[in-house]
C-alpha cells in the first residue's frame, strides 16, 4: 500500500497592504498644505504613513518637519550619485510619518515630472515600501494638472489607486478637476486607479459647497469633504505647523481631522465622467459665476 505524501500547507500571504493615495489639483489650489494636515490627522488616529512630495518647489513635507528644509531625491543623486542610503532621502515628521521630497531639475534644464519618476524608483530599490516600515498609507501630493507623463506617472503606473483631487469654487480650479478626471479615465482600465472624491478647500466663492457637490455629482463622485478658510493655517504655516500640531483644540484642526476620518472610511471608488467644456460652463452659469 502507498502512503500519499502530503504537500506541505502554502501559508497564506501575509504581507501588509498599503493604500495608496495621489492629491491633485490645480498649481496654487492648497494640495500641500491639505496634504500634510490630512496625513497629520491620520498620524493622529495612529496610521502610519509615508508622504512622497512630488512638487519641484519640495514643499509637500516641511510643515511635517517643522519647517526643516528636506534633501532632495533629486540634489542627492546629483551630489552623492546613486551609493544612497534610504535615511539620505527620508526623514521622520511629525508622529513618525516619513517624508521625502522628489525634488526638480536644475533650473532651465529637463523635464521636472521626470524627478518623480526617478523618486519613486529610488524608493523602491532602497525598500521604503518593504513590509517593516508597516505603512498603512504612501501620500503622493503630485503639482498641478495632468499634462505631463511624468507628473501622471503615479497614475500611469499603478503607485498610486486612489485619487482626491482640491479643487473650489473658482473656475479654473473647476477646470482643472475635470482635467485631472480625464486623466484618471485614459489610466484606469490599465492601471486600477479610481477617483475617491473632490476635497473643496474653499476660496469663499458664492454658494462654493452647493457648487462643488453638483460638480462631484456629475462627474460620478463625492465631494469628501469641505474644508473652511480659516486664518489659523496661515497661523500654523508661520510657525510651520500643521494646524493639529500648532493648536489641536481649534476648529480648523477638527475640519482636518474630518477629512482624515473621511478618507480612512472611504469605500467609493469610481472611473469618473469628464464633463464637456460647455457642461462645465453651463454648471457655472446656473450657480451664478457669470452673472
Amino acid at each position: 500500500m502507498t502512503t500519499a505524501v502530503l504537500e506541505p500547507e502554502v501559508e497564506a500571504s501575509t504581507k501588509k497592504t498599503f493604500r495608496k493615495v495621489a492629491i491633485y489639483g490645480k498649481g496654487g489650489i492648497g494640495k500641500s498644505t491639505t496634504t500634510q494636515n490630512t496625513v497629520a490627522a491620520l498620524a493622529e488616529m495612529g496610521r502610519k504613513v509615508m508622504v512622497v512630495g512630488c512638487d519641484p518647489k519640495a514643499d509637500s513635507t516641511r510643515l511635517l518637519l517643522g519647517g526643516l528644509a528636506q534633501r532632495t531625491v533629486l540634489d542627492s543623486l546629483r551630489e552623492e550619485g546613486e551609493d544612497l542610503e534610504l535615511e539620505d532621502i527620508m526623514k521622520a515628521g511629525y508622529r513618525e510619518t516619513l517624508c521625502t521630497e522628489s525634488g526638480g531639475p536644475e533650473p532651465g534644464v529637463g523635464c521636472a515630472g521626470r524627478g518623480i519618476i526617478t523618486s519613486i524608483n529610488m524608493l523602491e530599490q532602497l525598500g521604503a515600501y518593504e513590509d517593516d516600515k508597516a505603512l498603512d498609507y504612501a501620500f503622493y501630493d503630485v503639482l498641478g494638472d495632468v499634462v505631463c507623463g511624468g507628473f501622471a506617472m503615479p497614475i500611469r503606473e499603478g503607485k498610486a489607486e486612489e485619487i482626491y483631487i482640491v479643487v473650489s469654487g473658482e473656475m479654473m480650479a473647476m477646470y482643472a478637476a475635470n482635467n485631472i478626471c480625464k486623466g484618471i479615465v485614459k489610466f484606469a482600465e490599465a492601471g486600477g486607479v479610481r477617483l475617491g472624491g473632490l476635497i473643496c478647500n474653499s476660496r469663499n466663492v458664492d454658494r462654493e459647497k452647493d457648487l462643488i457637490v453638483e460638480l462631484a455629482r456629475q462627474l460620478g463622485t463625492q465631494m469628501i469633504h469641505f474644508v473652511p478658510r480659516n486664518n489659523d493655517v496661515q497661523r500654523a504655516e508661520i510657525k510651520r505647523k500643521t494646524v493639529i500640531d500648532w493648536n489641536p483644540e481649534c476648529e480648523q484642526a477638527d475640519e482636518y481631522r474630518a477629512l482624515a476620518q473621511a478618507i480612512d472610511a472611504n469605500k467609493k471608488f469610481v472611473v469618473p465622467t469628464p464633463l464637456e467644456i460647455e457642461e462645465l460652463e453651463a454648471l457655472l452659469i446656473e450657480f451664478g459665476m457669470f452673472n
